[in-house]
């Protein structure tokens, strides 16, 4: 009896929780129904699996990608660990890095077979001269490892310049303005660059709305044309159509912009409102979202390779 009082108040909880769960299931699915579905998709180069930078638009980390073609090595997974595990003045390569480790390591070898740290060496005066050598040597090496860098470095575009007295006026009749923040740059964006950014928003938006499969392809690359190509099908295949409207960019800035190869990449953070909204293919009437404008902060990363413009090639959630 006690047995079946139990199970009954655990039937109740269930039940209680299944009941909660499943609106909060279906109010996320309907507002996260624009074009890329409100999760983490795409590629961005090497450094797809490094979170970018925070900034004042998107204070918060970006989500990791959900769903993307580039694999997870563990370089691409942690860049900044990699390049720290590499750092540190024994873990260096070459000339000054075999030096180091064996004079340690001839030290140790004294210490253990009851001689001083600088047994064998010949003497106080071996060991400043050794010391004096290692030193001369230290220095050479840092020319020598300085001019092989500066000759092998990949040619950055300068650093973006700050914004101008009047930059932000050229955006004034849009709302949209960048502000500088923290993030690393690179590869200079211009105005006209953060331009094209903001009417990309709009324009991948509204082909996605027009399930207008040419108009993506020249928007966004092949990864991400093949991600909202799958879910307009899902669309079509539920009998529904989803329509996003008046996408208005209301503040964004550059959180990185970087050069990798013959490619560039920029990666900004945008808030922006829109309607969205899904409507039966048939009769038309709305079945998930209304005509209520939301706000919306995504992480979009672009794409631009010799010979073409600027392409959608991520776009991230922020948790």
């Amino acid at each position: 009896m006690i047995v079946s009082q139990r199970a009954r108040a655990l039937f109740k909880v269930f039940a209680i929780a299944l009941a909660v769960a499943v609106p909060l299931v279906v109010s996320a699915s309907s507002a996260d129904a624009r074009g890329g579905r409100g999760m983490s998709i795409g590629s961005r180069g090497s450094r797809t699996f490094a979170p970018p930078p925070v900034t004042r638009t998107a204070p918060n980390a970006a989500q990791p990608m959900q769903r993307t073609i580039t694999p997870n090595t563990p370089a691409a997974a942690n860049p900044a660990a990699n390049a720290a595990n590499r750092g540190g003045f024994f873990n260096r390569g070459g000339l000054l890095g075999g030096l180091a480790a064996g004079f340690l390591g001839a030290g140790l070898f004294g210490l253990l077979f009851g001689g001083g740290l600088f047994s064998g060496l010949g003497g106080l005066s071996s060991v400043f001269g050794l010391l004096l050598q290692l030193a001369l040597i230290y220095f050479v090496a840092r020319l020598a490892m300085s001019w092989w860098a500066n000759r092998n470095a990949p040619s950055y575009a300068n650093s973006a310049p700050p914004p101008s007295p009047n930059a932000g006026q050229s955006h004034a009749r849009t709302g949209f303005g960048f502000g500088t923040s923290g993030g690393s740059a690179p590869l200079e964006i211009t105005p006209a660059d953060y331009e094209t950014f903001e009417r990309r928003l709009g324009e991948v938006q509204d082909a996605w709305s027009n399930e207008d499969m040419d108009r993506l392809h020249t928007l966004a690359t092949p990864e991400m044309v093949s991600y909202l190509s799958q879910d307009l099908a899902a669309n079509a295949s539920r009998g529904v159509v989803n329509k996003v409207t008046d996408v208005k960019l209301l503040q964004g800035d550059l959180a990185e912009a970087w050069r990798e190869g013959p490619a560039d990449y920029a990666t900004v953070a945008m808030r922006f409102s829109l309607v969205d909204k899904t409507m039966d293919r048939a009769s038309g009437r709305v079945v998930e979202g209304s005509d209520a404008a939301q706000e919306v902060t995504e992480i979009w990363t672009f794409v631009r390779r010799p010979g073409s413009d600027w392409e959608l090639s991520a776009i991230q959630q922020t948790n």
